[in-house]
Protein backbone atom coordinates (compact mmCIF):
# COMPACT_ATOMS: atom_id res chain seq x y z
CA UNK A 1 0.00 0.00 0.00
CA UNK A 2 1.86 3.29 -1.10
CA UNK A 3 0.18 5.47 1.31
CA UNK A 4 1.90 8.92 2.30
CA UNK A 5 2.79 8.33 5.77
CA UNK A 6 6.42 8.53 5.57
CA UNK A 7 6.56 11.18 2.33
CA UNK A 8 6.59 15.02 2.70
CA UNK A 9 3.33 16.03 1.71
CA UNK A 10 5.19 17.76 -1.81
CA UNK A 11 6.01 14.10 -2.34
CA UNK A 12 3.38 11.94 -1.34
CA UNK A 13 2.12 8.70 -3.48
CA UNK A 14 -1.30 10.06 -5.59
CA UNK A 15 -4.24 7.79 -4.11
CA UNK A 16 -5.22 5.07 -6.55
CA UNK A 17 -8.83 4.14 -5.32
CA UNK A 18 -10.02 0.27 -6.16
CA UNK A 19 -12.99 0.37 -8.77
CA UNK A 20 -16.27 0.64 -6.84
CA UNK A 21 -13.87 1.91 -3.57
CA UNK A 22 -16.37 3.91 -1.11
CA UNK A 23 -15.36 7.56 -1.00
CA UNK A 24 -14.05 8.57 2.23
CA UNK A 25 -13.81 5.41 3.29
CA UNK A 26 -10.61 4.89 6.01
CA UNK A 27 -7.69 4.65 3.76
CA UNK A 28 -8.95 7.44 1.99
CA UNK A 29 -9.17 9.50 5.28
CA UNK A 30 -6.00 8.02 6.64
CA UNK A 31 -4.26 9.15 3.41
CA UNK A 32 -5.48 12.75 4.01
CA UNK A 33 -4.75 12.72 7.74
CA UNK A 34 -1.18 11.54 6.59
CA UNK A 35 -0.81 14.55 4.07
CA UNK A 36 -2.29 16.66 6.54
CA UNK A 37 -0.21 15.74 8.96
CA UNK A 38 3.17 15.41 7.42
CA UNK A 39 2.76 19.30 5.78
CA UNK A 40 1.71 20.34 9.76
CA UNK A 41 5.13 18.55 10.95
CA UNK A 42 6.86 20.53 8.20
CA UNK A 43 5.18 24.00 9.07
CA UNK A 44 5.95 23.62 12.62
CA UNK A 45 9.62 23.05 11.14
CA UNK A 46 10.04 26.45 9.28
CA UNK A 47 8.56 28.18 12.80
CA UNK A 48 11.64 26.66 14.88
CA UNK A 49 13.62 27.24 12.39
CA UNK A 50 12.59 31.25 12.11
CA UNK A 51 12.68 31.24 15.43
CA UNK A 52 16.46 30.28 16.02
CA UNK A 53 17.00 32.36 13.11
CA UNK A 54 15.77 35.09 14.69
CA UNK A 55 17.85 34.79 17.60
CA UNK A 56 20.60 33.99 16.32
CA UNK A 57 21.20 36.56 13.00
CA UNK A 58 20.07 39.31 14.98
CA UNK A 59 23.03 41.93 15.02
CA UNK A 60 22.92 45.60 15.95
CA UNK A 61 24.37 47.12 13.26
CA UNK A 62 25.89 50.29 13.23
CA UNK A 63 24.54 51.22 9.70
CA UNK A 64 21.06 52.74 9.34
CA UNK A 65 20.93 50.93 5.79
CA UNK A 66 22.28 47.26 6.95
CA UNK A 67 20.06 47.67 9.97
CA UNK A 68 16.97 48.27 7.61
CA UNK A 69 17.57 45.54 5.45
CA UNK A 70 18.11 43.37 8.89
CA UNK A 71 14.59 44.30 10.07
CA UNK A 72 13.11 44.30 6.45
CA UNK A 73 14.03 40.19 6.38
CA UNK A 74 12.58 39.42 9.76
CA UNK A 75 9.30 41.49 8.95
CA UNK A 76 9.04 39.44 5.58
CA UNK A 77 9.57 35.57 7.56
CA UNK A 78 7.23 37.30 10.63
CA UNK A 79 4.55 37.77 7.64
CA UNK A 80 5.16 34.64 6.31
CA UNK A 81 5.22 32.73 9.59
CA UNK A 82 1.63 34.45 10.52
CA UNK A 83 -0.04 33.25 7.18
CA UNK A 84 1.19 29.29 8.17
CA UNK A 85 -0.15 29.68 11.85
CA UNK A 86 -3.41 30.40 9.58
CA UNK A 87 -2.69 27.74 7.77
CA UNK A 88 -1.96 25.48 10.60
CA UNK A 89 -5.45 26.33 12.56
CA UNK A 90 -6.83 25.64 8.75
CA UNK A 91 -4.96 21.62 9.09
CA UNK A 92 -5.75 21.44 12.44
CA UNK A 93 -9.97 21.78 11.69
CA UNK A 94 -9.58 19.98 8.71
CA UNK A 95 -8.38 16.77 10.93
CA UNK A 96 -10.93 17.69 13.29
CA UNK A 97 -13.79 17.18 10.55
CA UNK A 98 -11.64 13.98 9.56
CA UNK A 99 -11.89 12.81 12.68
CA UNK A 100 -15.87 13.68 12.85
CA UNK A 101 -15.98 11.74 9.32
CA UNK A 102 -16.98 14.69 8.23
CA UNK A 103 -14.41 15.60 5.07
CA UNK A 104 -14.27 15.49 1.55
CA UNK A 105 -17.67 16.82 0.93
CA UNK A 106 -18.66 20.44 -0.08
CA UNK A 107 -20.01 22.70 2.62
CA UNK A 108 -22.13 24.06 0.27
CA UNK A 109 -23.84 21.53 -1.80
CA UNK A 110 -22.90 18.60 0.26
CA UNK A 111 -21.48 16.60 -3.51
CA UNK A 112 -17.81 15.06 -3.18
CA UNK A 113 -14.91 17.42 -3.68
CA UNK A 114 -12.70 14.56 -4.94
CA UNK A 115 -9.95 12.94 -4.52
CA UNK A 116 -7.77 14.88 -6.58
CA UNK A 117 -8.75 17.93 -5.27
CA UNK A 118 -8.33 17.51 -2.27
CA UNK A 119 -5.00 15.79 -2.79
CA UNK A 120 -4.51 19.43 -4.69
CA UNK A 121 -5.86 21.35 -1.67
CA UNK A 122 -6.19 18.92 1.48
CA UNK A 123 -7.92 22.01 3.08
CA UNK A 124 -10.47 22.38 0.72
CA UNK A 125 -14.45 23.12 1.84
CA UNK A 126 -15.94 23.72 -1.34
CA UNK A 127 -16.07 21.37 -4.23
CA UNK A 128 -14.66 23.08 -8.02
CA UNK A 129 -18.11 24.74 -8.95
CA UNK A 130 -18.98 25.96 -5.51
CA UNK A 131 -15.46 27.63 -5.28
CA UNK A 132 -15.61 29.18 -8.94
CA UNK A 133 -19.27 30.96 -7.85
CA UNK A 134 -17.52 31.59 -4.51
CA UNK A 135 -14.93 33.24 -6.10
CA UNK A 136 -17.12 35.26 -8.95
CA UNK A 137 -19.54 36.43 -6.00
CA UNK A 138 -16.20 38.12 -4.54
CA UNK A 139 -15.14 39.50 -7.73
CA UNK A 140 -18.20 40.88 -8.33
CA UNK A 141 -18.56 42.63 -5.06
CA UNK A 142 -14.97 44.13 -4.88
CA UNK A 143 -13.86 41.86 -1.64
Amino acid sequence: MAVAETQSPDTFTPYEPAPGEEYMNERQLAHFRRILLDWKKDLMTEVDRTVRHLQEDANNYADPADRATQEEGFNLELRTRDRERKLLKKINETIEKIDEDDYGFCEACGIEIGIRRLEARPTATLCVDCKTLSELKEKQLGG
